[in-house]
């Protein structure tokens, strides 16, 4: 049974979802309706009637769908730095904690259950990153959403593992950057490959998991990279 329990702040929602029976009901059923149509299909109205209440009782909860789609991804990120921590403290070698770190980024291992969050479908949040989470900062808000805080779990994340970058080469000059093209491209190869083949060598054809083939690239050009 798990025993992680994620804490965003205020900012994030209009009232704390995690309070309530139904505030938790809303984002279980809302990452699977959010995967199954796409965000720009999805809406409250449509989450509202899968969970059988008002589109309403939603909105009390959130502002809009891009602030409920920031609250899914923060809430992404700030459990994957708790499965990093948790996977990697015991490795003294940083070349090795980096590449099981890029693994785990992109989920090309299986995490133990006790790394589950109560009430969520980790492998559909993953879906819902993968597809919309650059939605969460490509649009004109996008200073004002980072006024408040709200990348601040995205970015503590990126940060440690930054540091394990500086702690292999300290001399290189772009530890941050190479950290947010990892991430982005963790989930980006496996979408190209799912639905832009031409754009990448990861592929459905080949016998590894599409999340070990992208693991393997990322690995490849990072270590290439660093002295």
């Amino acid at each position: 049974m798990s025993t992680i329990s994620i804490v965003l702040g205020e900012n994030f929602f209009k009232k704390d979802p995690q309070s309530s029976d139904l505030g938790r009901k809303i984002v279980s059923k809302g990452i699977i309706v959010l995967d199954e149509l796409g965000f720009e299909e999805f809406t409250f109205k449509k989450l509202a009637e899968s969970i059988e209440s008002t589109e309403a009782s939603v909105y009390r909860y959130f502002k809009n769908k891009h602030k409920f789609l920031v609250y899914l991804s923060t809430y992404y990120w700030s459990w994957l730095e708790y499965v990093i921590a948790f996977e990697t403290h015991h490795f003294s070698d940083a070349k090795v904690k980096l590449e099981n770190i890029i693994r785990i980024v992109c989920h090309a291992q299986d995490f133990p259950d006790a790394l589950d969050l109560p009430e969520v479908d980790i492998s559909k949040l993953r879906s819902v990153i993968d597809k919309e989470s650059d939605k969460t900062y490509l649009n004109r808000n996008v200073d004002e959403i980072n006024s408040k805080g709200l990348f601040t779990g995205y970015k503590s994340l990126c940060s440690k593992i930054a540091e394990v970058v500086a702690q292999i080469d300290p001399k290189y000059p772009y530890p941050r950057a190479l950290v947010s093209m990892i991430m982005e491209a963790s989930h980006q190869q496996v979408f190209f490959a799912q639905h832009l083949p031409s754009l990448t060598e990861v592929s459905k054809g080949k016998p590894k998991r599409l999340e070990e083939q992208a693991a393997d690239f990322l690995n490849h050009t990072v270590m290439h990279s660093l002295k």
